[in-house]
This record gives structure tokens, sequence and C-alpha cells, in this order.
């Protein structure tokens, strides 16, 4: 029998408190290299499908394979991106996780994936503003103002708890009130849309930046002695938010998987630049050495944590009986 699970499935367990933990253990693992993760093919969809441009792709599909030693799944999760979905009231990005027991290699559950990498991904910023920002109260600056942004977010405040103080939130569109509006009434903090980015990020102990831009998204010159810059969302050459001056003036750079955080248009740029791992930070290997430092934490994503919170997830729910079994 096969589990599946509906996002409101999903939303009904998940917990980012309790989720935290979870990743954190999952990027410990990968820094020891207990982990199995492929490479991650993508491929163009769709080509031929449109009779006015018959060798134009309608999207992107990946495949993300990954194994957590020692856990009692695998997974895999797809991908599809189709820029043109918000035309047609659907999300660009939808993704489906499939798990596999890793003993008998027999199929066990189906997951809609979205609020899963959604909250994973969440769990990064949390993990490093627990880790790395400076000690005492958190003023939060949020540069965009999406579904990402509100995440980010969210597991910021479920990992460091009252300590935060204030979120300021920008966007180049409307998106920010309402954006602020919902984390105010989520959170134990008052949130404030504003009017600029560089609004956003003065004075704040920790700036995010969750967009999709080609262009840096706040400048450098904004940023305080000790700021902590959470940059998720650039994960391709040709995406970038953080402007030379904020690479340039990081006392030091942190990434989720530093060879492919090199690649982004954040940082390919600065080759000279060397750029640790978070996992070495939660293995208490290395980490913040002094208040005035300026910490770069780039996030590209891995699979190894859709791996890990899929799991936490489908146990979860079988626990409490939630979803819907059928037999393949």
């Amino acid at each position: 029998m096969v589990r599946i699970l509906s996002d409101e499935d999903v939303a009904s367990v998940l917990d980012l408190e309790e989720l935290l933990p979870v990743v954190a253990d999952a990027f410990e693992k990968q820094h020891a290299g207990a982990v199995e993760r492929p490479e991650r093919p993508h491929y163009p969809i769709g080509t031929g499908l449109d009779p006015d441009a018959p060798t134009d792709p309608t999207g992107t599909g990946l495949c993300m394979p990954a194994y957590v030693h020692g856990a009692s799944y695998a997974a895999t999760k797809l991908v599809a991106v189709c820029e043109d979905n918000p035309e047609r009231g659907l999300p660009t990005v939808a993704a489906q996780i499939a798990l596999t027991d890793a003993e008998t290699g027999q199929p066990v559950g189906y997951l809609a994936g979205n609020r899963v990498t959604s909250a994973r991904t969440g769990c990064i910023g949390g993990l490093a503003a627990r880790e790395l920002a400076t000690d005492g109260p958190i003023d939060l600056g949020v540069i965009g103002a999406g579904t990402q942004a509100r995440w980010q977010t969210r597991a910021i405040a479920a990992a460091v708890g009252s300590d935060l103080e204030s979120i300021r939130v920008y966007s180049p569109s409307d998106s920010r009130v309402a954006c602020a509006d919902e984390l105010e009434s989520e959170l134990d903090a008052p949130a404030a849309p504003v009017e600029s980015p560089r609004e956003a990020v003065s004075d704040a102990a920790v700036v995010v930046t969750a967009t999709t831009s080609t262009e840096p998204v706040f400048p450098g010159d904004a940023l305080e002695d000790g700021t902590l810059v959470v940059a998720v969302g650039a994960y391709t050459p040709e995406m970038r938010e953080l402007d030379d001056e904020t690479v340039e003036r990081a006392d030091r750079i942190v990434a989720d998987v530093p060879s492919e955080a090199a690649e982004t248009g954040d940082l390919r740029t600065h080759s000279g630049r060397e750029i640790r791992p978070l996992g070495g930070v939660l293995a208490d290997e290395f980490g913040r050495e002094s208040a005035d430092e300026r910490i770069v934490m780039a996030s590209v994503g891995t699979a190894v944590l859709d791996a890990a919170a899929a799991e936490f997830v489908y146990d979860r729910a079988a626990g409490e009986g939630i979803g819907t079994s059928v037999a393949l």
C-alpha cells in the first residue's frame, strides 16, 4: 500500500519547531558524507505542444533523488517549472516526493512536495539565524514577499523565538503589504511593509533575500557590521541577489552546498573566496567569531533536506492515520 499525502495532509502534520532539528541532522550527515545525493538532471518539457512555436519548451523538469544513511526511506522529488502558469492560475513550480522503503525497495509514500520544499528551505534560514546571527534581539529585513519570504520568516521565528523583535518587508509590488500583514498575524513580532530595500536592511541583524532577481536587490553599503545575510533566491549563474560590496565585505561565506553556491550569480565572480558548509557550523566546527563579523549564508537547496523532511512528514502522518492508502 502507498500512503498519499495531499498538501492539506502535509500541512496538518508540519511543525517548523520540530522540523528544524531534523533539517539540522540532515545537514550534519551531508557534511559527514553520510548521504547519497546524485546529480539532479533537468530537461525541457512540453517541446512540440505549441504549434506556433514547436521547438520551444513549456517548462523544465527536474529529478532530485537522495538518501540519508540510516533512514527508513529513499526519496525522489519530481519538479516541474512552468513560467506561464501564473497566467493559468497555477503555481510556477509543482513538486511531488516519492518515498521508497530503503530495505525492500517497495513504494510507501507519495507526497505533495511544494509545502515540504518551502518548509525545509525556510529551515535553512532559521538554522543560520540561530547559529550565525549576533546575540540579542533580531530586527529582520526581508527582501521579497512571496511564498519563500514568508517561510524564511516563519522558520527564523521558530528558531530564535522571542529574540525576533521586528520584521520589515520590501517588495517592488504591493505584495509587501499582504506579506507583512500575514506574518504579523502569525508571529509574535510586529511586521511592516517598507518603501525601499535600504529601509528594509538598514540596522537589521538578519537580512533575508528570497527573490527570483537577476540583479542585486539591496545596496551593500546599507548593511551594518555584524549583519547576517541569508540569500536563498539565486540558484543559477543567471540569478543574482547580492551586490559585490555585500560579498566582498563579508568576513565569511557559508553555504548549504558550497560547490554549487559558488556557481550562482551571487558568488561566481568571487572565485577566490572560501565558502564553508553550513553542516560544519551545525557540527560546531566553526561559527561566528565576533559580533562585528558580516556573514553571508547562501542557499541553493539540496535533495538531502527533501528526503529528511519528507520522512518526518510521512511518519507523523502515518502515525496519526492521515492520508489515503492505495494499492499500486
